[in-house]
């Protein structure tokens, strides 16, 4: 990971190991974000949260894609996504309730 992050959805990434609760998640999960033109790869397990920017598997537990802003919105906790925004196709996921387990895990 570099040193400076390169934006503020890199900020989060690059925080996420540090921040991360062991025992948040029992089994290895597989997160893959799709946000604009950024895309990581985050695997939580029982001890450990590992992240990688890119993507690094085809099978992800749990999908994420949107928009850099609307991700950030959410992450911040000035947005909560609706049934709306999923069939719309502002949010694509397919495991919406995966995500606020995610969120939780880190704060």
């Amino acid at each position: 990971m570099p040193d400076k992050p390169s934006s503020p959805i890199a900020a989060i990434f690059s925080n996420l190991e540090k921040k991360y609760r062991p025992g948040a998640y029992t089994k290895p999960t597989t997160f893959y974000f799709s946000l604009d033109d950024e895309k990581w790869t985050v695997t939580l397990d029982a001890r450990a949260c590992r992240v990688t920017r890119g993507k690094v598997t085809d099978q992800a537990d749990v999908v994420l894609k949107t928009s850099s802003d609307l991700f950030l919105q959410m992450w911040r906790g000035e947005y909560q996504p609706g049934a709306g925004d999923f069939f719309t196709g502002r949010i694509k996921s397919n495991d919406p309730q995966a995500l606020k387990t995610f969120m939780a895990a880190f704060s």
